[in-house]
């Protein structure tokens, strides 16, 4: 069908679900390793509405265009976000499941649900002491970077962004170490979605155990101001309360602090920053949240019945994804319209907007501002064009991100 003329009749292109060409694949390597060209590609082709394959068999429409993401996600009544009549048809072992999949939770609810479930993570959240994290993330880094600081090169995600990341959340979710472990395994089997159904199954353990150890020995952490909240949590929406917390803590997170500091390595407007410049470590953040969001893609909804958006039906109870680096890069918005620094998508918008953004930004520019104060002269370790990015339909993360520096010595330890 001639692409031109089939935008010329309002309902010609039919769904991208049953879209009689092919898919793009999101969890394609070619995807990965440049997403911008794909979505100039596929703006080109289909449109703000594309059909692509969230894995092998598993379709959806990815949203790239930005007043219609934004409509979507300000609609839940045509776009709710429970999945359970698309779940019915999936195998338990399809790897983006665990990802999408019903959860008792405020980002797989609706209505009634959805508002106790949020203002009880709101709440949690809303308690938590920020001028403590201050010390809570630099207690976490300085250990690290002593570890290789000495060594003249690192791999700030396996060394760093990681591990600052994960203990930072457990520190907030009063989660031991010998729980941690698990939760770290589980979380890394979902997203990268290999065994995620093992990987969903070892968390959900590891995340009970953490409930019974709060509900017993409650302390000044997420988890135990959850389970005192007035909305009464049960054990398994306790778990799953505790899951989008590490969901959207961990991977989102390192994902941002690895992504800011390519961006602070590598761009002649920012990489003057690593030696004390003009422009700052929050403003790397948030053209690194306008132009390549560590979470690319997710936001995810699931019509309640056919509807037409664009001059394209969206089928009934058919996964609806926010494309969040698509719809910031659309053309449509115009350069004078929106600035990087005021209207991305990272967050979301709408009744499922992210609650825990200055938490977020908190720990990831104390992060990236303990690092660079402490080795200022590092340097990217490989040009960037050689760079490997992680295959998957929802996350912008990169496989590793080497360093090289002067050896330095050892922090003083608080």
């Amino acid at each position: 069908m001639d692409t031109a003329r089939a935008r010329s009749c309002p309902v010609a292109l039919g769904s991208p679900i049953d879209s009689d060409g092919p898919r793009v694949a999101l969890y394609a390597e070619e995807y990965a390793a440049d997403p911008h060209h794909a979505y100039r590609e596929m703006r080109r082709q289909y449109g703000s509405l594309v059909p692509v394959d969230l894995s092998p068999g598993v379709p959806a429409t990815l949203v790239i265009g930005y007043h219609t993401a934004v409509r979507i996600l300000n609609d839940p009544d045509h776009f709710p976000a429970d999945p359970r009549t698309w779940q019915q048809n999936i195998p338990g072992e399809c790897p983006v499941l665990p990802m999408l999949e019903w959860r008792p939770n405020a980002l797989r609810s609706v209505g009634s649900e959805h508002l106790r479930y949020r203002r009880a993570n709101a709440s949690s959240l809303a308690e938590i002491d920020l001028h403590a994290l201050h010390a809570v993330v630099e207690q976490a880094a300085i250990p690290l970077i002593n570890a290789f600081c000495g060594d003249g090169a690192a791999d700030l995600i396996s060394q760093y962004a990681f591990p600052l990341t994960f203990g930072v959340l457990n520190v907030m979710l009063g989660c031991p170490a010998e729980i941690s472990q698990q939760v770290a395994s589980g979380m890394a089997a979902i997203f990268e979605g290999v065994n995620a159904d093992k990987g969903n199954a070892m968390l959900a353990s590891a995340l009970f155990d953490l409930v019974t150890l709060k509900r017993s020995v409650p302390g000044d952490d997420i988890t135990s101001r959850l389970i005192a909240h007035p909305a009464v949590l049960t054990d398994e929406e306790m778990i799953h309360q505790l899951v989008t917390v590490y969901g959207a803590g961990l991977e989102p997170q390192q994902n941002l602090i690895a992504n800011t500091l390519l961006l602070m390595m590598t761009d002649d407007r920012f990489a003057g920053s690593v030696h004390g410049g003009s422009l700052s470590t929050r403003d790397a953040l948030d053209e690194v949240l306008f132009i390549d969001p560590p979470m690319a893609n997710y936001c995810v909804s699931y019509p309640k019945q056919p509807i037409l958006i664009d001059g394209v039906w969206l089928p009934a109870h058919q996964p609806v994804i926010v494309s969040m680096s698509g719809c910031n890069n659309d053309p449509a918005l115009g350069v004078n319209e929106f600035g990087p620094n005021r209207s991305h998508l990272a967050w979301s918008v709408g009744p499922h907007a992210c609650p825990a953004r200055s938490v977020a930004y908190l720990v990831v520019q104390d992060a990236i501002d303990q690092l660079l104060d402490a080795l200022p002269e590092m340097r990217l370790a490989t040009k960037r064009e050689a760079l490997a990015w992680r295959p998957g339909p929802f996350h912008r993360a990169l496989v590793s991100l080497p360093v090289t520096f002067p050896p330095s010595p050892p922090l003083a330890v608080l």
